[in-house]
């Protein structure tokens, strides 16, 4: 037996997303043959040449494109010999292989589309004077972008750099469109996508193939790739898994998604997959049975390796070489999202909270809770760092527990580990100054968590364990100690009030202008069936709106409030208001005239 691990098409280009690197170590942990692919990062590669942007171009001119989009793809497809020859060398700079052209790519006069080009005062604001190395890579990103906006507006409309057919995807409760839009003569990146596959496999040779979604932008992709190996190489065994199947496809009826995977697993993958390449006992997983129903094996088993033996994460078979250092902020935290390749692993599994109602509390990679020893924890990041070559790393934690992170900090001084981090955590109080100081010494740039609402009644109402005065001290000490923060914030929690809204938005102008968070980003709420808020409507003066259970993709939830304002008229001006506090403007605007 022998497994290949796909990341199919599309995710960030800055990293990997960690799915493959994690289940390789552990399969090949337990002596079973598997290869990895990020087949993700491979199409952007081969899309980012010469030969391919020519034909890109070249197609795109028989294409009438009409609306709001059509004078700037007229003005990029009249450029073509500048994209042409600039790809390249654009590509190689993002990916930190020739620094040499940073000067000439921070120059706005350099670049042929200067339409696009950002207004010279903000240019200034964000980077000064002269030419940086951080605006460089801003105005590639820019470059990039362009060639992303033509092959969507000309070749794919599914198309953009980070996500692949993410709209048809979303909230998909019935598999018609999906499958009808796979019925179709894959374009011209679908075939791309399909020959690097097909090279993958034969120099593997597997037995299976696991795909892994973590979005549904990551879906079309998959299920295409499934469907040339079902046409090509019908002896492969095919199995879907991760976060996106895990959340939405727990109640799935329509077994036709069952032309393209053999198999469904859900929640972690280490034993699912263990199970199906051994010929042991199937857990949580689902089939086609022999009358044409689905089967639902051993769905609900706790079954699983604990998080001290689930092994290191395995890079071998990661192009690290090919990942793009993208800047589409000035924002330095934000940044980080896009910028840098960074070895991502977990501290833990789950949240050690699990109790805020919004979310999704009642599945595994939430309710869950177990970690390892620190020790155990800094070896692997050692290990990641020799086959990397990389000392940054995303914990990529639901919310990284402060003792955990704690006796981590003290491992790395003790070891004398030279290293980066940043991660995900909760605003609580026990993040004192005398931990977030030990914290920044072991090497922590950076957290992001949830202020959420940044209001006491619905703080409390939607449990999150944490109040307005806490989290402003905890910031505090933070900030004191260089780390930055970012914050999660939500709106239109049921019962949530305009005027509740409005302090939310001027607590977080304070926080901003205090100099205690450095970005922000606005969720609207969505209602999930996963959620305590989903599960009991009833307790937040909420109810369900009727609906048909869908056959495919379960998860969002409609539903009502009497009495809620109209939450779709906020979102601009919550956007606007948090963009100029970001960038240190708009403090003395009043809350309201953003909204106006």
């Amino acid at each position: 037996m022998h497994i290949l691990l796909i990341t199919p098409p599309l995710t960030q280009i800055n990293t990997a997303y960690p799915a493959t690197e994690q289940l390789t170590g552990y399969l090949r942990g337990k002596g079973i043959s598997c290869d990895q692919m990020d087949l993700s990062i491979e199409l952007i590669d081969k899309i980012l040449t010469r030969e391919c942007v020519s034909l890109i171009f070249d197609l795109a001119e028989s294409v009438h494109v009409s609306g709001k989009k059509a004078i700037n793809i007229r003005i990029i497809l009249s450029n073509k010999d500048f994209y042409t020859k600039w790809v390249e060398p654009v590509k190689r700079f993002l990916q930190g292989r020739d620094s040499t052209f940073a000067r000439l790519f921070a120059n706005p006069q350099f670049w042929a589309n200067q339409k696009r080009m950002p207004n010279p005062e903000d240019l200034e604001w964000d980077y000064g004077t002269s030419g940086t190395f951080n605006q460089a890579q801003y105005l590639c990103t820019l470059f990039i972008e362009d060639i992303g906006n033509v092959i969507q507006q000309c070749i794919s409309t599914h198309f953009e750099m980070v996500r692949y057919a993410e709209k048809l995807c979303r909230s998909l409760n019935d598999f018609t469109p999906l499958d009808d839009e796979l019925a179709k003569e894959p374009n011209l990146i679908d075939q791309w996508m399909l020959e690097l596959l097909e090279q993958k496999i034969s120099a593997t040779s597997p037995t299976h193939l696991g795909l892994s979604i973590p979005f549904p932008g990551n879906l079309y992709g998959g299920l295409r790739c499934a469907k040339f190996l079902k046409e090509k190489h019908p002896e492969i065994h095919i199995t879907m898994g991760g976060g996106y199947v895990s959340t939405e496809l727990r109640q799935l009826s329509d077994p036709r998604i069952f032309k393209y995977v053999d198999t469904i697993t859900f929640d972690d993958g280490e034993l699912p997959l263990e199970r199906i390449l051994t010929g042991g006992e199937p857990i949580r997983t689902m089939r086609l049975g022999k009358n044409g129903d689905i089967e639902r094996i051993n769905i609900d088993s706790k079954e699983n390796v604990a998080f001290s033996e689930i092994g290191t994460p395995c890079l071998d078979g990661i192009h690290t070489e090919l990942y793009l250092d993208t800047a589409d902020t000035a924002n330095p935290m934000q940044q980080l999202w896009s910028n840098g390749h960074w070895n991502k692993m977990m501290l833990a599994h789950g949240c050690y909270w699990a109790k805020c109602t919004f979310c999704d509390t009642t599945l595994d990679y939430i309710q869950r809770y177990d970690h390892a020893p620190a020790s155990i924890v800094a070896d692997r990041m050692e290990s990641m760092m020799k086959q990397s070559g990389i000392s940054g790393f995303h914990f990529v934690d639901e919310a990284a527990p402060p003792a955990v992170l704690r006796n981590l900090s003290e491992e790395i001084l003790k070891r004398k580990m030279t290293v980066s981090y940043w991660t995900n955590i909760r605003f609580e109080s026990a993040y004192n100054n005398e931990l977030c100081f030990l914290m920044a010494q072991s090497g922590c740039i950076a957290v992001s968590g949830g202020i959420e609402v940044a209001s006491e009644r619905v703080l409390k109402l939607i449990n999150k364990g944490i109040s307005v005065k806490s989290v402003r001290a905890t910031l505090r000490n933070f900030a004191n100690n260089g780390i930055l923060v970012h914050a999660y914030l939500m709106y239109g929690f049921p019962s949530q009030t305009e005027r509740e809204l409005y302090e939310s938005l001027d607590t977080v102008r304070q926080f901003f202008e205090e100099g205690l968070i450095q970005s922000a980003f606005w969720h609207r709420y969505a209602m999930t069936c996963h959620s305590i808020s989903g599960q009991n409507p009833q307790q937040f003066c909420a109810k369900h709106v009727p609906q048909t259970t869908g056959t495919f993709a379960n998860n969002e939830i409609p539903f009502s409030c009497n009495g809620s304002p109209d939450w779709s008229k906020f979102e601009r001006g919550l956007n606007l208001a948090t963009y100029n506090y970001m960038r240190g403007t708009g403090f003395d605007v009043p809350i309201k005239q953003w909204f106006k």
